[in-house]
């Protein structure tokens, strides 16, 4: 059973950072590629960064995560986190953490559909 916990969101005002961490109950967890979706009321949850499997060399990011958020992996703790700097408004909602086996490195997913696992979400608030 593959278990993801994330942690770190909380009320930060705009232009503020948050770190979000996911950790993951599954090994090797460097054979799966990662991602963090996040969701805001009344919305679809949406992609916002991916990074791949093995030494996480490829990532991908939203439009609107672009020189903001930064995803990163450290394997050796089974964790993958989220750094988001300049935090606006838009920013605030739910941000779940997904994992897919992806024994091939240098594959990232955008689709929420193509991942097999998900985390119970963390709130993340921007105060303006």
């Amino acid at each position: 059973q593959v278990q993801l916990v994330e942690s770190g969101g909380g009320l930060v005002q705009a232009g503020g950072s948050l770190r979000l961490s996911c950790s993951v109950s599954v090994l090797p967890f460097s054979t799966y590629a990662m991602a963090w979706f996040r969701q805001a009321p009344g919305k679809e949850r949406e992609f916002a960064a991916a990074i791949s499997s093995r030494s996480g060399g490829i990532t991908r990011y939203a439009d609107s995560a672009k020189g903001r958020f930064t995803i990163s992996r450290v394997n050796a703790k089974n964790t993958v986190y989220l750094q988001m700097n300049s935090l606006k408004p838009e920013d605030a909602a739910v941000y779940y953490c997904a994992a897919e086996f992806s024994p091939s490195s240098g594959r990232t997913y955008r689709g929420a559909d193509e991942y097999d696992y998900w985390g119970q979400g963390t709130q993340v608030t921007v105060s303006s």
